[in-house]
């Protein structure tokens, strides 16, 4: 029997992507390589790297980062269409895939974005490879929008969070999807009366504003949150951006499930907390190794009965 092609679907889902990175080193070790891949935004810069052959390298960075690193790489626009230019982020890229193209990839790569005004899905699978990837994660109001042809995209997890039904289209027989997101949300609820209660106001900019390090504190509580009872505008613009992920993704998922789908609980991680790498890169591949040994009898009993269909889900 000819082998089944197995696809990989990576969702978004912020600094909690780095356990993408897990999961990948989980499989490959164990003998499961995609030859699809397909990623929104986190997922797509993960799945990249790795379609690429430089995922070590994305693990060597992500393990280095520190809140001080992390914030030295938002690049603050004061006019434009985002808040973050993302020219630091996007020179990483560069010098990390350089001018690779898509369509020489093995596996087989595709990101998923969604273009300004009409909304469309768009299927990132040939071009340059960076480009491709700043598109995907281009979360609205933080980061530019990026220009392909004639179309400006942003984040694809607004109409494809978990991008299953893109593995299958390439040709994938058995879909392996990793959630980023599984316990972020909940099912969500109707709350039908809530008492009023005072908010307390943030703090107003002080005189001293000229000030190179002032200005800089005040930018990083602005966009960061000065504490949990005080988000930040990138949080609060974040956290509503989650909510319309997980509806749409629990929408797409229904009503073409994966074969497997690896269901990550990682609510205590914040979208920004990329300094966690070390134990979301460890979480992610204690996730993946929970069920491998059930995948690989899924595999083979996919290749010696090409009809079959089953689901696999691990919650993690």
């Amino acid at each position: 029997m000819a082998k089944a092609k197995i696809g990989l679907a990576l969702g978004g889902g912020a600094a909690r992507g780095w356990a993408h990175i897990g999961v990948l080193k989980a499989l490959v070790e164990a003998g499961i390589k995609p030859d699809i891949i397909v990623g929104t935004s986190i997922g797509a810069v993960v799945g990249a790297c790795h379609a690429a052959g430089h995922l070590d390298a994305l693990e060597e960075f992500a393990r280095e980062l520190t809140r001080r690193r992390i914030f030295g790489y938002l690049d603050f626009n004061f006019a434009g269409t985002a808040l973050i230019n993302g020219q630091r982020l996007c020179d990483r890229l560069e010098r990390q895939l350089g001018n690779l193209h898509i369509e020489d990839l093995e596996p087989h790569f595709t990101a998923v974005a969604t273009e300004i005004g009409t909304g469309h899905e768009i299927w990132l699978s040939r071009g340059r490879l960076a480009d491709a990837v700043r598109a995907s994660y281009a979360l609205p109001g933080i980061f530019r929008p990026v220009k392909i042809n004639g179309r400006w995209l942003f984040d694809g997890a607004l109409v494809n969070p978990i991008p299953v039904s893109v593995a299958r289209a390439h040709g994938a027989r058995y879909v392996i999807a990793v959630n980023l997101n599984f316990d972020i949300c909940g099912r969500g609820t109707v709350v039908p009366h809530l008492e009023p209660d005072l908010v307390a106001e943030m703090d107003p900019p002080t005189a001293n504003g000229t000030n190179g390090k002032t200005v800089r504190g005040l930018l990083k509580r602005q966009v960061l949150g000065k504490s949990e009872a005080t988000p930040g505008i990138s949080k609060v613009m974040v956290e509503a951006f989650n909510i319309v992920q997980d509806r749409i993704a629990r929408s797409r998922l229904a009503g073409d499930p994966p074969d497997a789908m690896i269901n990550l609980r990682l609510s205590d991680v914040g979208l920004f907390d990329f300094h966690r790498a070390d134990e979301l890169i460890r979480r992610g591949e204690e996730a993946a190794k929970r069920h491998l040994a059930e995948m690989h009898r899924e595999i083979d009993a996919r290749e010696h009965a090409p009809g079959a269909h089953s689901g696999i889900y691990t919650n993690a």
